[in-house]
């Protein structure tokens, strides 16, 4: 397999750096990581005490696995995700199987990933602390990869995931996150700026009433209890900007 060069990686991550919105931003990642036969890839956001709070940034899957993934809850039971509470750092689906922490066969997950011929994968995690991580995730038809390979996926991916966490609270997302409807991440966005539910009704034209409801709405689907929470953790999702 062809490498790309020491330039051209630095190339890649200039073009990712200053792509003007997400769209741009994958597809810019899409060509830089189809050089190491690499098809497939995701970024987001995990929260490990609260897996429903998963927001993805970008998703670059087949039809068939973004449905599956999505609809069926396999995040709840993806050895990946379960993957990051020992390991911080890059990791490839083969160390996984060598350290015993991927299953070897018997669940729906691998039979789908084996229908589209997945044999591969890294994982890249980026640390926020307390149980929470950004992660690009990238699957592929080929064998393990070397450590120039995963060093150079790693640099692409960590300058990928932080561009669409910059992009993504303006621009949107490929799915509503944590089932967020806008108007509820609005309200999240006015509250955010010091907004009570009076100016948060007349900048949006609506009822009073009906934004405390979209607040009240959004913080039961972020799971906390109160405005300084919902913020706080809409904020380090990015969600909402800062």
């Amino acid at each position: 397999m062809s490498r790309r060069t020491d330039f051209d990686i630095a190339d890649a991550v200039s073009a990712i750096s200053a792509a003007p919105d997400p769209k741009a931003c994958s597809r810019i990642f899409r060509k830089a990581i189809a050089a190491f036969n690499i098809d497939a890839f995701a970024s987001g956001e995990i929260d490990l005490t609260a897996l429903e709070r998963t927001v993805f940034y970008a998703i670059g899957w087949p039809d068939t696995w973004h449905k599956f993934y999505v609809g069926s809850g396999v995040i709840l039971r993806d050895p990946v995700i379960a993957a990051l509470k020992q390991s911080h750092g890059p990791f490839t689906w083969s160390e996984l199987r060598r350290d015993g922490k991927y299953p070897a066969a018997g669940t729906k997950v691998l039979q789908v990933v084996a229908e589209h011929g997945w044999s591969e994968g890294l994982a890249v995690p980026i640390p926020r602390g307390d149980q929470r991580f950004g992660l690009v995730s990238l699957l592929c038809h080929r064998g393990p990869f070397d450590a120039y390979e995963k060093s150079a996926l790693a640099m692409l991916s960590y300058c990928f995931h932080e561009r669409l966490r910059n992009l993504v609270p303006k621009y949107g997302f490929p799915i509503p996150p944590v089932g967020l409807t806008k108007r509820e991440i609005d309200a999240l966005r006015l509250i955010a700026r010091g907004a009570t539910d009076r100016d948060v009704a007349r900048k949006l034209g609506i009822s009073p009433s009906t934004a405390h409801e979209h607040f009240e709405k959004a913080k039961r689907k972020l799971k906390v209890s109160t405005r300084a929470e919902a913020i706080a953790i809409a904020v380090s999702l990015a969600i909402i900007a800062r």
